[in-house]
């Protein structure tokens, strides 16, 4: 495999960043996650960070070199999360349960796969062209396909940010498969919260990621987002994948060399201010370190009864 891959996330004007996104490749399969954990819920960066830490864990895990089958991989790792935070909840008797969306993405002989829950979303582009883009599980994409609403209705419907499944929710989460896509040489693939899409047109993504360096194409999309939002934004993550090397790039990874058991795994690493608000009760009032303990407490325990 030859791609070149670039990922950050910004905290915008939140307080606090409870987004959490990365990417793991083997000898001759790549995954990309991104998490969003939801505001309005405590410890939403526990569900998102629990999320990326357990989609990389089981692709290093599985994926020697290839998955056995993508689809199957990408469906019981997202209910397993959501089987997971179900679990934290219940251990640590908490009041309610967090949760976080969810976008992950399988790149294996040649072939995309993708899967979803909530409004975090994954684009696909050839050629300036858009070819798919998941669909937000929102109640107003819900309204817009019953009809009840027109297209341009939708940014300024003031349930845009609500969504109807997550994982950690009250219901079993609604996992989308995306029919799988052949990619070809030069196609990109963006990976992204709703702080990146909310604030621009798809038209408006689609051109940005136009320019030759994905680097700068995902830092250019970044800054656009935060322009636009201002005081009013989100946190911002993405994560841009180009495929194959037609430009030579210096920047491109090359699997060729790798070991067949061999993987790499790269974290997008999340800052936090020094000035938090503690009285707000859906900011984060865990650690990292906190954060990390208590996802391997968990993952230990649910080890012991499942399996995947």
């Amino acid at each position: 495999m030859k791609f070149t891959i670039y990922q950050n996330s910004r905290q915008g004007p939140r307080q606090y960043n409870q987004d959490r996104l990365a990417y793991s490749y083997s000898k001759d399969a790549l995954l990309l996650v991104v998490a969003d954990g939801m505001g309005g819920h405590r410890h939403g960066e526990v569900a998102a960070q629990l999320a990326v830490n357990a989609m990389t864990e089981a692709f290093q895990r599985l994926a020697v070199p290839t998955l056995s089958s993508p689809a199957k991989f990408l469906i019981d790792h997202i209910q397993q999360i959501h089987d997971m935070i179900d679990q934290l909840t219940q251990d640590r008797e908490m009041l309610e349960s967090p949760r976080t969306t969810i976008v992950a993405a399988v790149v294996q002989r040649g072939m995309l796969y993708c899967a979803h829950v909530g409004d975090s979303r994954l684009y696909h582009f050839r050629d300036g062209h858009l070819l798919h883009r998941t669909e937000d599980h929102s109640i107003v994409q819900s309204l817009y396909n019953k009809g009840m609403i027109e297209k341009g209705d939708m940014s300024s419907h003031p349930y845009r940010h609500k969504v109807y499944s997550c994982l950690g929710g009250d219901t079993p989460p609604k996992i989308d498969l995306s029919d799988r896509q052949e990619l070809a040489e030069g196609d990109t693939i963006l990976l992204c919260t709703d702080g990146v899409w909310d604030p621009l047109t798809d038209e408006q993504i689609k051109l940005i990621l136009n320019g030759e360096n994905i680097t700068n194409n995902v830092t250019a999309l970044l800054d656009q987002a935060e322009s636009v939002s201002k005081e009013r934004g989100d946190n911002m993550s993405a994560i841009g994948l180009q495929w194959g090397d037609k430009l030579n790039s210096n920047l491109a990874v090359s699997t060729v060399t790798m070991a067949m058991g061999a993987t790499t795994t790269i974290m997008n690493p999340v800052t936090h201010p020094s000035d938090l608000n503690q009285d707000d009760a859906s900011g984060p009032d865990l650690t990292d370190d906190e954060i990390e303990k208590t996802i391997a407490e968990i993952q230990a325990a649910l080890s012991k009864t499942k399996r995947l």
